[in-house]
C-alpha cells in the first residue's frame, strides 16, 4: 500500500508516480531559487513518468543560500547541546513514523526495492540517534597534559567551521543527503545542501522532517542544480566541503577546496571484493555474497564487484551462488517481496551493458543474467555473474556501479589478499571464514577502509560509532563516529600558565634554566609521564 505522498495511489504503476501537487509545492518552497527560476521535472526510473517539478538554483542563489546560512549559524551555534539533541531525537522518531512515504520516495527516485530503501530509513534514524546522544561527549572541552605539570592547564575546544557545504549523490537520496548534515548541525554549523537532482525529492522530504522536528529556519539551506554549476558554487563558497560521488569529480572538488585552503572530506568510488575462504559456511556465504553484489542493483559505493573464491570450494560455491542469483526476484512495485529493482538511469544502463559486451567479446563467460529487462522497467537489468574476466577487460578494474560481478579463483589466502588489493580503490571488503582469528588476520592486510567478517557490508556501515570511509582513490576523511563530527570543527587549544612563565624565572640564567628543564624531562620520563 503506497502512502499519501503519491497523487493517486490507485494510479496504474506503469504510468507514473507523481507526488501530490500540494506536497510538491511545499518541497519546492524549501529550495533557494529566484521566483522566476527555471524548473526541472524529476522522472522515476521505475516508469519514466514524472515525479515533481522543482526550481533550479543558479550561482546567485547559492550565494544567497550561503549568506542566509551564515546569518543563521551564529544563533544556532549559541544553542545548547540539549536543544540540538532534542531536534535530532524528534527527527529520529519522525523518520520512523513517516517511513512509508520515505520508502515510497526512495524507491520512486532511485529504483531500488523496498527492503533496500529501508536501509536508508535505518541509516538516517541511526545517525540521528547516535549524534544526538554522543555529540556533546565528542565536542566537550578536553583537558590535556600541559607544558609544566600542574602549572600549565591546557584544554582543547572544538569550534564549528561555520557553513558546511554538502554535495550528495543520487544512489542513496535520503541517507547520503541527510546523515552527513546531522553531525555538522550538532557541531553548531549551518549547512548548504546540494543533493543530486536525481534524488532531490527524497532529500527535500528529509529536510522537511528536520524542520518539523524543530530545526530553525535558515540553518539548513537547499539548492538544486547540476553538479558542474550549482554543486561547484557550493564547493567554492562554503567553509568546509563534504562530497560523495565519483573519484574523477572528487579530484576536482579537492583542487577547488585546496585553492581556498578549505578542508574537505569525500567518499569516492570502489572496486570492492568478497573473499570466500576454504572453511566458509557456504550457506551463509552465498546469501551474503548475493546481498553484497546486488543490493540497490549494485549502485552502492560499498557493494561488491569481485567475488574471490578459494579454489578448494570454488566449484561448490559458484554453483550455489549462481543458483541463488537465478532465484532472485526482480520487481519495481512499492512493496516488500523483491530482491532487486532498477538501475537509476539510461547512463547507468549503458555502462553496465558496455562492460558486459566488452568482457564477453574478450572471452569472459556469462554464468547467469546479462539481459536488459524493459518488460519490468526502462532501466532494469538482470543480476549478472561473469567468470574468466582478465585485465584486458574494462570491468576488471573500472567501477561498474551496477548488477555485474566477476568471479575469480585463488589458490590460497596470499593470492586472495593480492587480488583484493590489486585496485586503485580501497573502500570496502568482506571475508567469509569460520575461523574469526583468520578473518581478522586477513582484514589487517586488506587495503580498505572497512572490512566485514561474515557479513557483506552492513556490519561496518551500521556500526555508527566507528569511522566509515575509503583508502587510496576511494576518498579522504571519514563519516560516522568521532571522526564524523570532529571534521566539522576547528580544534582550538587554550592554555593557562600559573605562577611561573615558560622562560627563566627567579633570576635563573638561561644555562641554569636549560639544566633544570633537562633534569625535569628525565624525571618525568622515569615517572612514566606523557
Amino acid at each position: 500500500m503506497t502512502s499519501e505522498i503519491i497523487a493517486d495511489p490507485e494510479l496504474d504503476p506503469t504510468a507514473t508516480y507523481a507526488v501530490d501537487p500540494a506536497r510538491a509545492r511545499r518541497y519546492a518552497g524549501r529550495v533557494v531559487a529566484s521566483p522566476t527560476a527555471q524548473t526541472f521535472t524529476r522522472t522515476s526510473p521505475l516508469t519514466g513518468g514524472p515525479i515533481a517539478a522543482l526550481p533550479l538554483s543558479g550561482e546567485g542563489d547559492v550565494r544567497r543560500a550561503v549568506a542566509g546560512a551564515r546569518a543563521a549559524q551564529a544563533r544556532w551555534a549559541a544553542t545548547s547541546f540539549d536543544e540540538r539533541r532534542r531536534v535530532l531525537l524528534r527527527f529520529h522518531d519522525l523518520v520512523l513514523s513517516h517511513q512509508v512515504e520515505l520508502l515510497d520516495l526512495v524507491q520512486i527516485e532511485s529504483g531500488k526495492v523496498r527492503k533496500q530503501a529501508f536501509e536508508e530509513v535505518l541509516d538516517t534514524a541511526l545517525a540521528a540517534r547516535y549524534y544526538g546522544r554522543t555529540a556533546e561527549s565528542h565536542l566537550r572541552p578536553r583537558k590535556v597534559a600541559g607544558a609544566y605539570p600542574l602549572l600549565t592547564q591546557t584544554r582543547v575546544h572544538h569550534r564549528p567551521k561555520g557553513v558546511v557545504g554538502i554535495v550528495s549523490p543520487w544512489n542513496y537520496p535520503l541517507s547520503l543527503a541527510i546523515t552527513d548534515a546531522l553531525p555538522a548541525l550538532m557541531a553548531g554549523n549551518a549547512v548548504v545542501l546540494r543533493p543530486d537532482q536525481q534524488g532531490s525529492v527524497t532529500a527535500l522530504a528529509g529536510v522537511e522532517l528536520l524542520h518539523e522536528a524543530g530545526l530553525p529556519e535558515g540553518v539548513l539551506q537547499v539548492v538544486l542544480g547540476p553538479g558542474s554549476e550549482t554543486g561547484q558554487a557550493v564547493v567554492d563558497s562554503t567553509d568546509y566541503v563534504c562530497y560523495t560521488g565519483s573519484t574523477a569529480t572528487g579530484r576536482r572538488v579537492a583542487q577547488s577546496a585546496a585553492s581556498r585552503l578549505v578542508s574537505f572530506s569525500m567518499e569516492l568510488g570502489g572496486k570492492n571484493s568478497v573473499y570466500i575462504a576454504d572453511d566458509a559456511d557456504l550457506d551463509r556465504a552465498v546469501e551474503g555474497a548475493v546481498r553484497a553484489c546486488f543490493s540497490s542493483a549494485g549502485q552502492l559505493c560499498i557493494s561488491t564487484e569481485r567475488v574471490v573464491v578459494h579454489e578448494a570450494i570454488a566449484d561448490d560455491f559458484i554453483a550455489r551462488f549462481v543458483a541463488a542469483v537465478d532465484a532472485m526476484t526482480i520487481g519495481t512495485a512499492l512493496e516488500y517481496g523483491y530482491d532487486m529493482g532498477s538501475l537509476v538511469s539510461q547512463a547507468q544502463l549503458d555502462t553496465v551493458t558496455a562492460h558486459i559486451e566488452d568482457a564477453t567479446a574478450k572471452g569472459a563467460k556469462v554464468l547467469t543474467g546479462g539481459r536488459h529487462r524493459p518488460d519490468l522497467g526502462p532501466y532494469v537489468f538482470e543480476p549478472t555473474v561473469l567468470e574468466g574476466v582478465t585485465s584486458a577487460m574494462t570491468c576488471r578494474d573500472e567501477e561498474t556501479f551496477g548488477p555485474l560481478v566477476s568471479i575469480y579463483r585463488v589458490a590460497d589466502d596470499a593470492a586472495a589478499i593480492a587480488l583484493v588489493n590489486d585496485t586503485e580503490y580501497g573502500l570496502n571488503s568482506s571475508v567469509w571464514t569460520r575461523d574469526i582469528a583468520r578473518g581478522r588476520r586477513l582484514a589487517a592486510r586488506f587495503e580498505t577502509g572497512t572490512v566485514n567478517i561474515n557479513e557483506a557490508y552492513a556490519a561496518a556501515w551500521a556500526s555508527m560509532g566507528a569511522p566509515m570511509g575509503g583508502m587510496k582513490d576511494s576518498g579522504m576523511g571519514r563519516r560516522h563516529g568521532a571522526e564524523g563530527i570532529l571534521k566539522y570543527t576547528e580544534a582550538q587549544t587554550v592554555a593557562v600558565q600559573h605562577l611561573v612563565p615558560i622562560a627563566p624565572a627567579f633570576g635563573m640564567s638561561d644555562a641554569l634554566h636549560a639544566k633544570v628543564l633537562t633534569l625535569g624531562l628525565r624525571a618525568m620520563k622515569t615517572a612514566g609521564m606523557r
